[in-house]
Order: C-alpha cells, then sequence, then structure tokens
C-alpha cells in the first residue's frame, strides 16, 4: 500500500515538473494558491518523501509472485 501511494506522489510531482520544465506553469501552486502556501508545501514535500521512499526499490530484492489457477 504506501509503495503504491508513494509511486502516485511521485508520478504527481513527476507530471508537474513536466509542466513547469515545458510551460513553465506550476499545477500544484496553482491549484492551493502559490508555492508559498502551506498546502502547495505539504503536496511538494508529501512528494519528496514519496521520492526518498521509492530509493529503497533500487535496493530491494525483487519477489515474483505466481497466479496458480487451479480449480
Amino acid at each position: 500500500m504506501w509503495d503504491r501511494l508513494a509511486l502516485i506522489l511521485l508520478i504527481i510531482g513527476g507530471l508537474n515538473w513536466g509542466l513547469v520544465g515545458i510551460f513553465g506553469f506550476d499545477l500544484v501552486a496553482w491549484l492551493f494558491g502559490g508555492a508559498g502556501t502551506v498546502l502547495s508545501r505539504t503536496v511538494y514535500i508529501l512528494v519528496a518523501i514519496s521520492a526518498v521512499w521509492c530509493i529503497s526499490f533500487l535496493f530491494r530484492e525483487q519477489r515474483h509472485t505466481s497466479i496458480s489457477m487451479t480449480d
């Protein structure tokens, strides 16, 4: 559950940075009233924490799950 949440937040952050880089438009800041507002800063912090969390993906052993279809 935490991995999925971290990936979702990281995707949001990546898309936001893409908008900033391509169009100079910060969607998070626009949605929450500016880059310095508490809500915007909270989103930025959550995205940063998610990025740190996702670093652990590089060092985890891959777990393969198999689905068996039995009657």
